[in-house]
Order: structure tokens, then sequence, then C-alpha cells
């Protein structure tokens, strides 16, 4: 678990390293877009490993409880560097545009994933009903089968 966070904090400051040297020559937003990427990743992986014990009841000493607040700290802290370097290099706002669209792409993925969840489930249904459907009307044509056996047995 130590190791994952660490993983998270080390790609945080890889990536604040990477935009640092490239922000005074980069043209526009995408020359350092990988790099903003790896931020957000890795500060996404600080967010979960920090979440992941957080729910655990043996969470271990106060060190880890020390060390999961800070690197949290420092991936803010990190985040905040970067929007105030693409903020002065790009123009006001940018760095709010970048969260702004990111936000939308997730919420437009996470509807899009919930559209394709309710369709696999209408489809389970649909063939669910089918193979319903299927089993009474095999159902019913055993039993006239069964009666037209009968029936003619018996004559």
């Amino acid at each position: 678990m130590i190791a994952e966070t660490m993983a998270g904090i080390a790609l945080v400051k890889g990536a604040v390293d990477g935009i640092k040297s490239m922000i005074n020559t980069a043209n526009d937003v995408s020359d350092i877009a990988g790099y903003i990427d790896k931020l957000f990743e890795g500060e996404k992986q600080v967010q979960q490993q920090r979440n992941k014990k957080a729910g655990v009841d043996n969470f271990g000493g106060i060190g880890n409880v020390a060390s999961e607040v800070i690197d949290a700290r420092l991936a803010k802290e990190k985040m905040q560097e970067v929007a105030t370097l693409v903020d002065l290099r790009f123009g006001h706002g940018t760095w709010r545009s970048i969260l702004d669209e990111r936000a939308k792409r997730i919420r437009e993925q996470k509807e899009a994933e919930a559209i394709a969840r309710k369709e696999a489930i209408k489809k389970q249904e649909e063939l669910a009903e089918i193979i319903r459907n299927s089993v009474i009307l095999l159902g019913g044509a055993l039993i006239l089968i069964f009666l037209i056996i009968i029936i003619a047995t018996k004559t």
C-alpha cells in the first residue's frame, strides 16, 4: 500500500518537474498535456490510496497516517503550483477551464457507462423474457403432444 502511495506522489512530482521544464517553451497547453494527465493520475492515486486506508480498522501506526496526510497535501500543493504556472503562461482562467473540461468529460463518461449498463440490463431482461416464453411454449407443446398421444392410445 505504501508503495502505491509513493508511486502516486512520485508521479505528481515527476509531472510537475516536466511541466516546469517545458512551461516557458510551450506554445499551447497541448504541449504539456501529457504531464497534466500524469499529474491528475498521480493525484488520483494518492487520494484513492488515502481513501482505501480510511476504511480499514487497523490502519497502522501514526507514521502511516502522517505520511498519507502529507502526501495528500503535497499533491494538492503541486496541483496549485501547476495551476499558477499554467495561468501565468497561458492566461488567467486557463487552469479552471482545464478542470471544468476534465470534469465535464468525466461526467459524460460516467453517464455513457450508466447508459451502457442500463442497455445491458435491458438486453438481459429481454433475453430472459424470450427464454421464459420459449419454455412456456415448449411446455405447452409437450403437454399438447402428451394429450394427443393419450387420446391416440385410447382409441
